[in-house]
């Protein structure tokens, strides 16, 4: 075999192992380098709330953070800055990532407020963490989409977060060990975070990188 024979095999062989081995880095920790599974299907689209001011915002075809912060926002800093911390500045430049929360119509004021927090220090860039204002039955109609057995406070709040893949499923776990099934992350428990949203977060971000490699190694041969 020649030379070059071998050194172009040496190369397609690492340009096939490479993104494999990225994948189960990313995918280290409770899910085993499997994918994340999927709890519920069909989670409504933003496009279908009648009072969307932006038409441009959507949940297909991104890897999607959801929160119902609904009234409550004055209540809302300490989520948002673990949120933030922990897993925004973390993940915001992959691309298709995004923060999307609903927000009562008559909150406005509150999201520049808690905006304004979350740039403090040495600033962040909030391109990806979208507030959607609605009425708090689109709230709860939305919610109830999740098909999850958690319930919304009466301004129409959860201090959890939901992890929305690009096909409109929500993702978690389904052999937790503290829950059972874990439907959405507790933005109040930074034990929490630490311990899994960071994790099931790294796993469909590295599933969605694995599926894109390997669709492009296809269309080039």
């Amino acid at each position: 075999m020649k030379k070059e024979d071998l050194y172009k095999k040496l190369v397609l062989g690492l340009l096939f192992v490479f993104p494999i081995v990225v994948y189960l880095f990313f995918a280290s920790g409770k899910n085993n380098f499997a994918k994340l599974p999927i709890l519920s299907k069909g989670v409504n689209e933003i496009l279908a709330i009648k009072s969307n001011v932006d038409n441009k915002l959507m949940l297909r075809d991104h890897i999607t953070i959801l929160g119902y912060w609904g009234g409550s926002l004055q209540n809302k800093q300490a989520e948002a800055l673990n949120l933030n911390e922990k897993i925004y500045k973390r993940f915001y430049e992959f691309a298709d990532f995004q923060f999307v929360f609903f927000v009562n119509q008559d909150s406005l004021s509150q999201v520049n407020i808690l905006k304004r927090t979350l740039k403090e220090g040495v600033g962040t860039d909030l391109s990806k963490w979208n507030f959607i204002p609605v009425s708090t039955d689109e709230i709860q109609s939305h919610f109830n989409s999740l098909q999850t057995p958690l319930k919304l406070s009466l301004e129409a709040s959860s201090p959890y977060v939901f992890i929305i893949d690009k096909d409109l499923n929500l993702r978690g776990r389904n052999d937790d060990e503290d829950s059972g099934t874990l439907y959405g992350f507790d933005a109040r428990s930074v034990a929490q975070i630490n311990k899994k949203m960071i994790d099931d977060v790294k796993v469909i971000l590295a599933e969605y990188r694995l599926a894109l490699k390997i669709y492009n190694t296809n269309r080039k041969k």
